[in-house]
């Protein structure tokens, strides 16, 4: 199924929930068709919860005193990767607060030693410049996350203060331009976030041309100013995902572990409305919960192994495989 929706329809199936289990059958059937049952599971290691941004929603801003820090070492990391390995994961997710203690060099030497592991490997640190993209790519790094969480502009000044929207286009576009796999996405539920805008998110993945869309639910974190503000919606955040999936029928697409947050089933659900990835965590326990974005994640107390033995007696249950290669997007 080619399907491209006009924007006038995407907020039609946003705002009507009447549609809903249509729109969920239809991105099942095209994630099926394009890029198949099995699953591709990302081994998540969250190595520093140190950032210098301000954002809104995110339990990691700065001026939040009441987190206690942590940043790992290279050591640390690699063995959070060895093991990841040999749990049979063939992606590792390095995913930090936007930390400048790692320089490019630290970085690059942290990539080079998990390359070693026969891997694909996943960035998610935030915003650089067009030379330290450059360096981490030829360091090794295969794919970089960068949510661009939304494209509403004046709703995303609000969210960010002290940073530029034009700028984290641009890191994105600069991403694609270098070869990178290039995922982004948003968060749905925003405060002062309209069926309007979520539609404009959904067009811009398409104009990018992304490989890999992230959509989770905003969770209002207590240490934030938006702490009072109501929580994004389940059905609605699995909307967008399922709208995302037929826009774009051969990407990647994970079952974001804030939906199984809200929904003790999030993520199967998610799987079967048109996601075909996982993302289990494999950082050490002794960190997990301090890598607060939002309240109340999932898993924060059990070891990797057991991660990697739950999520995968869950996606066998609904019938589908565990993949054993690299998961690049087929193009």
């Amino acid at each position: 199924m080619d399907k491209i929706f006009t924007k006038n329809e995407i907020i039609d199936l946003l705002e009507n929930d009447s549609k809903n289990d249509w729109l969920f059958k239809i991105a099942d059937k095209v994630r099926r068709e394009n890029v198949g049952d099995e699953v591709h599971l990302r081994g998540l290691i969250e190595f520093s919860n140190i950032c210098k941004c301000s954002c809104k929603y995110c339990g990691l801003r700065s001026e939040n005193k009441n987190l206690e820090r942590y940043r790992m070492s290279k050591e640390e990391i690699l063995s959070c990767a060895e093991n990841a390995v040999k749990l049979g994961y063939k992606t590792i997710v390095l995913q930090s607060g936007e930390d400048v203690f790692y320089s490019v060099e630290k970085l690059c030497e942290i990539i080079r030693e998990i390359k070693k592991f026969d891997v694909a490997l996943t960035l998610s640190i935030g915003e650089k410049t067009y030379e330290e993209y450059s360096a981490l790519k030829e360091a090794g790094a295969d794919r970089y996350l960068l949510r661009i969480e939304t494209t509403d502009k004046n709703l995303y000044k609000k969210m960010h203060p002290n940073m530029n929207f034009e700028n984290r286009v641009a890191c994105l576009y600069n991403l694609k331009t270098l070869g990178y796999e290039v995922g982004t996405g948003c968060l749905v539920g925003l405060p002062e976030q309209t069926f309007d805008s979520l539609a404009e998110d959904i067009l811009f993945f398409k104009d990018l041309n992304a490989d890999m869309i992230g959509i989770g639910p905003f969770i209002p974190n207590q240490n934030t100013p938006l702490s009072e503000a109501k929580g994004g919606d389940f059905w609605l955040a699995l909307k967008v995902m399922a709208i995302t999936r037929i826009m774009l029928p051969d990407i990647n697409i994970p079952a974001t572990t804030a939906m199984e947050t809200l929904n003790p089933n999030g993520r199967l659900i998610a799987l079967q409305s048109g996601a075909n990835v996982v993302m289990p965590n494999v950082t050490s326990v002794q960190y997990r919960a301090k890598y607060e974005i939002y309240p109340n994640k999932i898993c924060i107390n059990d070891s990797p192994d057991k991660c990697r033995s739950c999520i995968e007696g869950k996606i066998k249950s609904i019938g589908r495989t565990i993949s054993k290669n690299y998961g690049f997007h087929k193009i």
